[in-house]
């Protein structure tokens, strides 16, 4: 994806590579296609060994011939729980925040990284130089310095590795299938929408005795810096969405929002309301909470001249109006979807057919850090005005 001559990549130049993809995943046929030998088992490390981690890493032996061999995480705890899941050799594990120098040096083919979102960046750089394949936790960075590294390190990888971003929604038949008719026309003309992801809080990990930087790191999704704030660390799956049914990105977004239904851990937000401008004058409202009793639901409604799309990560999905189409229900889609996405992965690294889906996951990305800009300011910002801010997350992190 080419960048203008501020370095910013432009709204038009998204556009045109949302028009690129309607599913999900670009193939990259190389002009030699080598794959891997016949009967060999990919060979595949983690990079941070909290929850992610070890629930997408089960995966690889269960569902695939890949085999796990080794892992990076800052805590010996995580660690040695990841090498009893896995029956790993000690000498293949890696403690410490650049402890995934070490993994890399291993004979892995791909690395899955399921680190904090701050630290993605710079593990996704140094696995391509490294020559690994790439299976990336969303949300891909943190803030706008960070996508474009990402992006960057996608263009290294195309056509000689797969890089894939996990979204369960790009991979289940019945979202695939919704996003298909909306493209299509079933709606109509998409005038509206309403997207939201409401939920209950998370769970902390803070125990007595550690010191600031332990509960800050385990605690990393209540961290602004760490995390991106809930807007782009979680809301991103339904955003993501909109994206796709919509075929572009927001031009430009207002919004508000704050702490006030749980504020006794980190500084993140608790709640975002959001207005998005896409182009052609389509209108999303959107909406987030991450405190609430009683009530859980994610989300995403288009409203069209002709009809509705109404889906729901976990739930129905269906498009209402002069084309109706019953759908299905994705109940299973959390664990189905990274199946889904591991069998592909695997698959593409033994036939050499590479899959790259980051154009659109950092499109998405984007769409998620100007909502929080927009949020955190309570003014309109623009598309453009956020890519020529370039406004860089930092923060120093002490073990």
């Amino acid at each position: 994806m080419s960048e203008n001559k501020d370095g910013n990549l432009s709204r038009r130049q998204f556009v045109k590579g949302a028009a690129a993809a309607t599913a999900g995943l670009l193939v990259v046929k190389p002009k030699s296609v080598f794959g891997m030998p016949a009967n060999s088992a990919p060979q595949i490390g983690i990079m941070g060994c909290g929850g992610r981690g070890r629930f997408v890493g089960r995966f690889f032996p269960e569902q695939t011939k890949a085999r796990i061999i080794g892992a990076a995480d800052p805590f010996a705890d995580r660690l040695e729980y990841t090498r009893r899941m896995f029956k790993l050799d000690k000498g293949r594990l890696f403690r410490g925040l650049d402890g995934y120098k070490g993994l890399l040096e291993l004979d892995v083919d791909g690395v899955v990284i399921t680190s904090p979102p701050y630290f993605h960046p710079e593990q996704v750089d140094a696995a391509v130089a490294a020559n690994k394949h790439v299976y990336l936790a969303k949300p891909a960075a943190v803030d706008v310095p960070g996508c474009k590294s990402i992006l960057a390190s996608s263009k290294k990888a195309s056509g000689k590795l797969s890089f894939l971003v996990d979204f369960q929604t790009r991979s289940e038949p019945h979202f695939i299938e919704a996003a298909k008719r909306v493209h299509e026309g079933a709606i109509g003309v998409p005038v509206c929408g309403q997207i939201f992801y409401q939920t209950g809080r998370l769970g902390s990990q803070a125990r007595a005795g550690m010191s600031p930087g332990e509960a800050r790191l385990r605690n990393w999704v209540f961290d602004k810096t760490i995390s991106g704030d809930i807007i782009v660390e979680q809301n991103i799956h339904v955003l993501d969405v909109s994206n796709w049914y919509l075929q572009s990105h927001p031009v430009k977004a207002t919004g508000t929002g704050g702490r006030k239904g749980r504020t006794d851990v980190g500084d993140c937000w608790d709640h975002f309301i959001v207005i998005y401008w896409y182009p052609n004058d389509v209108r999303i409202d959107f909406s987030s909470s991450q405190f609430i009793e009683g009530f859980h639901d994610m989300c995403m409604r288009v409203y069209g001249t002709r009809g509705t799309v109404d889906s729901h990560y976990g739930g129905s999905v269906k498009i209402t109006g002069r084309s109706p189409w019953k759908g299905g229900d994705t109940k299973n889609i959390y664990a189905e979807g990274a199946i889904t996405n591991v069998k592909d992965f695997v698959k593409s690294i033994e036939t050499g057919e590479y899959l790259n889906n980051a154009e659109e996951s950092v499109r998405s990305n984007l769409t998620s850090i100007l909502g929080r800009m927009a949020a955190y300011s309570e003014k309109v910002v623009t598309w453009d005005e956020m890519m020529k801010a370039n406004e860089k997350l930092e923060t120093e992190i002490k073990l």
